[in-house]
């Protein structure tokens, strides 16, 4: 596949995306909750083995 091609299959499908709006199942809410607690285990891991010993 050739870089022409797919700009071009990607222009498309962001054209197409456009008209829709947002996915009915993908729900804000859960997304950025999800996110905050993915980050805050991250923070508290790297705050363990970040100790001065």
């Amino acid at each position: 596949m050739s870089f022409p091609s797919t700009a071009a299959q990607l222009v498309t499908v962001v054209a197409e995306g456009e008209k829709g709006g947002n996915h009915e199942s993908l729900s804000p809410f859960l997304t950025g909750g999800g996110a905050l607690v993915i980050l805050l285990l991250l923070l508290w891991i790297t705050t363990r083995f970040n100790r001065d010993r």
